[in-house]
């Protein structure tokens, strides 16, 4: 079983109904103390450096690499920016 979460707002608007959602509807709380240190599998707040002149990115001081993108299919096609 699974519930969907939703604002007080929309819980209270009617959004079950007014959506046909069949699965149970709940009212969040406490949302707004929760921060990185509280995501169980994504709490890193590494201290990124990038040197100007290299372009060098750094994450607690190992130096992060990556190959190029060989293929950009959605910078092609839309404008993103």
């Amino acid at each position: 079983s699974s519930v969907t979460f939703v604002s007080k707002a929309a819980l209270d608007d009617g959004v079950k109904e007014r959506l046909g959602l069949r699965k149970a509807v709940v009212a969040v709380k406490g949302t707004r103390g929760i921060g990185k240190a509280d995501m169980k599998l994504n709490d890193a707040t590494p201290a990124i450096e990038v040197d100007p002149e290299t372009y060098i990115v750094k994450a607690d001081g190992e130096v992060l690499t990556c190959e190029p993108a060989t293929e950009l299919p959605m910078a092609q096609r839309y404008f993103l920016f």
